[in-house]
């Protein structure tokens, strides 16, 4: 009750358990994404001009396991940076002009789901995709779970892209679900192949059937892209740590 106060008071108001005479049940869950977006250290721009990534959903910053209360101090950090460098990047370049069928085919392909009159909608395949990542791509990974992990995924994106939405476009999480849905998927896929990839064990990736480092994968990055033809997964070198940080970090005690 003294050390976990708040953990206390949830138990005994969703469950009905005293965690101080009663065993409670736990499960992993997804807490943090690692991954992002590859990004510019400086600027925080992204590949796509005009689009910058900070925080959670950048990668690079915390490497293979995040400390605890990083998070805030990163977001204060690189949210500056691609606030400052967004800002600089408007004001130096004229506003992009859309064509109306550029609107219109994005028009299409948001009402989409409202045209589909039968089907299941997105909420099945978000709770199929939930599932599949605890099973196959949970916390214990091995080539045979990532794997399999591999052909369902591809089996659910083509769900994904023929769901419906039930109702109106009026305050409708069914509508936001299916607009999302695709995306998410094709994030558990790079999520997946890239942990195919890595064969070793290191910080929150671990392999079963790899439990050790592999010291040549410790300067380098897992990246993933998809150019329309499929996914593709690469091992890129990071740069090196800059030498005022090296000489900063030698002098933290161990």
């Amino acid at each position: 009750r003294n050390k976990l106060p708040s953990m206390y008071t949830q138990f005994m108001a969703f469950a009905d358990v005293d965690i101080t005479k009663e065993p409670m049940e736990v499960f992993p869950t997804t807490h943090y994404a690692m991954g992002g977006i590859r990004v510019d250290a400086a600027t925080c721009a992204t590949r796509v001009p005009g689009l910058f990534a900070a925080g959670e959903a950048a990668a690079g910053l915390h490497g293979a396991n995040r400390l605890g209360g990083n998070s805030l101090s990163d977001l204060l950090v690189f949210g500056r940076r691609a606030g400052e460098a967004a800002s600089a990047y408007a004001n130096a370049n004229p506003g992009a002009s859309v064509s109306d069928g550029a609107i219109a085919d994005a028009e299409r392909e948001m009402n989409a789901p409202f045209q589909r009159q039968s089907g299941e909608t997105a909420f099945d395949v978000l709770e199929n995709l939930g599932s599949l990542m605890m099973e196959e791509v949970g916390v214990f990974r091995t080539a045979e779970t990532l794997g399999r992990a591999k052909e369902r995924l591809a089996a659910l994106r083509e769900r994904a892209r023929n769901v419906r939405a039930p109702g109106t476009r009026a305050y409708s999480p069914g509508w936001h679900a299916a607009i999302q849905v695709e995306g998410m998927v094709a994030l558990a896929q790079a999520i997946a192949a890239s942990a195919l990839m890595r064969t070793e064990s290191r910080g929150a990736h671990t392999r079963v059937d790899y439990p050790k480092y592999d010291e040549n994968l410790q300067r380098v990055n897992t990246v993933s892209h998809d150019d329309g033809n499929g996914l593709h997964v690469e091992f890129r070198e990071r740069a090196p740590m800059p030498a005022h940080l090296a000489e900063l970090i030698e002098k933290v005690p161990a």
